[in-house]
């Protein structure tokens, strides 16, 4: 079951039935993911021109799944009493697909705060008893994307040899007079100030208390969103490209500018 993302590096954890669903009732949806989400790259660029917010790789998947029918839904379960509508509660997923044998659920969370997790495993619960979807769907940054954030961004500092504040400007980065005290503050220590900035934006962008994969897993193995089928999809490093030559800034347009029209949310 997922073999050929397992190939590519991806994490893949399956629990409470999922593959035996999935092998027997949605072969197709297996096959659609490891096409569309098997693709996804990254450049650095993208990583760094996004603040931590929603890169616009994370976007194109989205549109990926959108164009072969995944596309955002938004389930309301009423409660009624003689026929009487008493109580509604809604449950907003961003990807969902009906199959012949049932639907299938899934979300992406690239970095917003891991509460976020609980959300979407508990809607996955609910949903599940209330036979609304069949499995539910997780992708998030993997243990390797996670573990090798910080050199990744150093990499992209070395490699464009950014040595001063005057170098992030010059690629149309704004920072915080916070984050450049904090930056000039090591380097008045001794440390470099690729290493320096690399290590900050890091830790404020893509921190512990951010949804990746252990945040995910720990949820899951605590019983949060069981007894619902559940697939857990880790985002590797190695989607990770170098040597784009992307520009910063006009990356950071480009995402404002989606923002705007309502393509691009925001973490």
């Amino acid at each position: 079951m997922f073999d050929t993302l397992k190939t590519l590096g991806f994490q893949i954890e399956i629990h409470s039935h999922a593959q035996a669903i999935l092998s027997v009732d949605f072969p197709d949806a297996v096959a659609e993911l490891e096409r569309v989400i098997g693709g996804l790259t990254i450049p650095i660029e993208e990583i760094i021109g996004s603040g931590g917010g929603e890169t616009q790789g994370t976007q194109r998947l989205r549109r990926g799944l959108a164009d072969i029918g995944w596309t955002k839904m938004n389930f309301v379960v009423e409660k009624r009493i003689n026929g009487v509508a008493r109580e509604a509660i809604s449950h907003e997923i961003d990807h969902v697909k009906r199959f012949a044998n049932g639907v299938i659920a899934l979300e992406i969370e690239w970095n917003n705060k891991d509460p976020f997790f609980d959300r979407d495993l508990e809607n996955f619960k609910r949903l599940h008893a209330d036979g609304a979807i069949s499995v539910g769907i997780i992708v998030t940054r993997g243990t390797s994307m996670q573990d090798e954030m910080r050199a990744m961004v150093l990499r992209f500092a070395r490699d464009r040899k950014i040595g001063c504040n005057a170098d992030l400007e010059a690629l149309g980065m704004t920072r915080t007079p916070r984050q450049k005290k904090a930056v000039d503050k090591r380097v008045a220590a001794g440390g470099q100030f690729a290493d320096a900035w690399s290590a900050l934006f890091v830790s404020d962008k893509f921190g512990a208390a951010t949804t990746h994969w252990s945040k995910l897993e720990d949820r899951v193995h605590r019983g949060v969103g069981n007894p619902c089928p559940l697939v857990l999809i880790g985002l590797p490093a190695r989607i990770v490209a170098f040597g784009e030559g992307l520009s910063l800034e006009e990356i950071a347009d480009r995402e404002e500018a989606m923002a705007r029209d309502g393509i691009l949310p925001f973490l």
